[in-house]
């Protein structure tokens, strides 16, 4: 059994996932924190929850950093402010006591996670979206711009699209659907213009975003503007792992496996249906595999990677299966 433990982070707007994996693929420490997003809580609070996540893993495996081989810290909007950027690399150090750790994107985590760290494509599609791959040691993303003028096939462009179908349902300009119903009781609107205050009461990112579920469930009651929302965003996520393709150079003919993460792919069929008809106008060639493994576990796969000590078909399976048995490295006074 390996000693060498690699620590994962994921990243989020709500949780920050920790995990602490051995070079076997055994579980030794898993820890949940509040959000590690610099645009929620500041570099100082992204510090804090660092801090306390990483300190969590060492209570709970017995050890302190010594033993991490490496680290990577997937956080969410790295990479998308440069003098932020600076600042969060240099955060881990003081908490890991060296410098075998690299930063990153969230999305990281989601590809490394969804495809056991091979190349490929993932696409993100949670509150926001965005797609990332590698191919032979490159690597490439599109998407991930917000949901001011981004995020297309996200929960949040999703909602944002059905509350316009149902001011067209109110206006007459579209017949009334499922859809006009359901917003109308979830809302709890006395009459649909009430719609205009009950936003301004529930304009947060997460709340809009929530609605998605309203959007699919008025899909799957019948509703054709709801179902039509659902095949234009599966148009705008392949539209996105497309402009990866692209930019990974896949060779003509070259197979290009593809993942999926993010609360909106929960609606299974709904679009996973089309996602996969619309990929396939682009290319024969991409293959969709549902994800193996979750962000967190990917995080720990990526530090593995990074560390040049990736993890063997047998650990990624054990990963996989479940079988994680924690592992206790013994203490500096304990004998192996």
């Amino acid at each position: 059994m390996s000693d060498n433990f690699f620590l994962g982070v994921d990243g989020g707007g709500t949780k920050t996932r920790f995990i602490l994996v051995n070079g076997d693929g055994k579980l030794a420490a898993a820890h949940e924190g509040p959000t590690s997003d610099h645009l929620q809580v500041g570099i100082d609070g992204v510090r804090d929850v660092l801090a306390g996540g990483v300190a969590a893993l060492y209570r709970e495996a017995g050890m302190d950093g010594s033993p991490i081989a490496y680290a990577f810290f997937g956080l969410p909007a790295y990479g998308e402010d440069s003098a932020a950027q600076v600042l969060l690399d240099g955060l881990p150090e003081p908490l890991l006591g060296h410098r075998r750790y690299r930063c990153g994107n969230d999305m990281i985590c989601a590809w490394a996670g969804s495809l056991g760290g091979e190349d490929g494509i993932n696409i993100v599609a949670g509150t926001g979206s965005i797609g990332y791959g590698e191919r032979k040691g490159r690597s490439a993303r599109a998407g991930g711009w917000g949901e001011t003028f981004g995020d297309e096939g996200s929960a949040y462009w999703i909602a944002a699209q059905g509350l316009n179908i149902f001011t067209r349902m109110s206006d007459g300009r579209l017949p009334k659907g499922p859809l006009h119903a359901s917003l109308r009781r979830h809302l709890g609107l006395e009459a649909d213009l009430d719609l205009c205050a009950k936003l301004a009461d529930t304009s947060s990112r997460r709340a809009i975003a929530a609605m998605a579920e309203l959007v699919a469930r008025a899909a799957r009651d019948g509703d054709i503007e709801a179902i039509r929302v659902f095949d234009d965003a599966a148009r705008e996520l392949a539209a996105i792992i497309e402009a990866v393709r692209q930019a990974l150079e896949f060779e003509p003919g070259e197979r290009v496996p593809i993942s999926y993460s993010g609360g909106v792919f929960n609606a299974g069929e709904l679009i996973l249906s089309p996602l996969r008809h619309h990929i396939e106008r682009y290319s024969k060639t991409y293959e969709l595999k549902s994800p193996m493994l979750a962000p967190s576990l990917g995080a720990a796969i990526y530090a593995a990677r990074l560390a040049g000590q990736p993890f063997s078909p047998a650990a990624i399976e054990r990963l996989r299966n479940g079988n994680q048995t924690r592992h206790r490295l013994p203490l500096r006074n304990e004998s192996p």
